[in-house]
C-alpha cells in the first residue's frame, strides 16, 4: 500500500515546523537587558549627524579628527572641519592675510586627509573671527551641529588655566555637545 502526500498538506506541515524550530530559537536565544539608561545613551549618540571640529594644523587638533571620525563613523556622521582666522581688532576684518590664508589651507587639507581615509562625509570651512571661541560656537548653532570636538594640549607654564581661553569660551556658549580631548605637555600624539 502506497501512501500518497497531499501538496496542500505538505505546505501546511512544513510551515508548521518552520514555525516551532523559530519559536525555539528564539526562546533559547534571548536578546540581552539593556537598562533604559543604557539604551537612551546609546541613542543619543547614534543621532549625531554633524560633527564641528576646529584645526589650527598640530598633532592635537588633527588627532581630534581622527577622535571625532571614530565618534561618528557608524552613524555616517558629516565631519565639519574648520579653521578660525583670528583677525586682530585693529584691523578690518577682511583684510588680507595671505601667510595665514596658506596656514589654513594646509590645515584643513591635512585634516581632510585624516577624515578621507574613514571615508565620512566632510566639508571644509574658513572663517574670520576676532575670538576663535565664540566663533566657534556661533557656527555651530547656526549650522545645528550637534557636537563640537575640540583638541586643545597644555601649554608649558599654563598651570592657572589648564583649559585655554577658545575651550573655555566653546564650553560656555556652546549650544551643543562638546567633547574636548585634552593632551597633558608631556604626551605626544604618536604616544611616546
Amino acid at each position: 500500500m502506497l501512501l500518497s502526500i497531499h501538496p496542500l498538506g505538505a505546505v501546511i506541515s512544513t510551515g508548521f515546523l518552520s514555525i516551532l524550530i523559530g519559536t525555539l530559537w528564539w526562546m533559547l536565544h534571548p536578546k540581552a537587558f539593556v537598562t533604559q539608561a543604557a539604551a537612551k545613551a546609546r541613542q543619543s549618540v547614534l543621532a549625531v549627524k554633524k560633527i564641528l571640529v576646529p584645526t589650527i594644523g598640530l598633532p592635537h587638533t588633527e588627532r581630534s579628527v581622527e577622535l571625532a571620525c571614530r565618534l561618528g563613523r557608524k552613524q555616517k556622521a558629516e565631519i565639519y572641519l574648520t579653521y578660525i582666522l583670528e583677525v586682530p581688532r585693529t584691523m578690518p576684518l577682511g583684510v588680507p592675510l595671505p601667510d595665514a590664508e596658506k596656514q589654513a589651507e594646509e590645515a584643513l587639507e591635512r585634516a581632510s586627509q585624516i577624515v578621507l581615509l574613514h571615508k565620512m562625509p566632510m566639508q571644509k570651512l574658513i572663517h574670520r573671527a576676532r575670538v576663535a571661541g565664540d566663533d566657534i560656537s556661533k557656527i555651530a548653532k547656526d549650522m545645528e551641529m550637534d557636537m563640537i570636538v575640540l583638541g586643545i594640549q597644555e601649554e608649558a607654564g599654563s598651570h592657572a588655566d589648564p583649559l585655554n581661553k577658545t575651550a573655555n569660551s566653546i564650553l560656555k556658549n556652546a549650544s551643543c555637545e562638546v567633547i574636548i580631548d585634552k593632551l597633558p605637555l608631556s604626551v605626544s600624539p604618536s604616544g611616546k
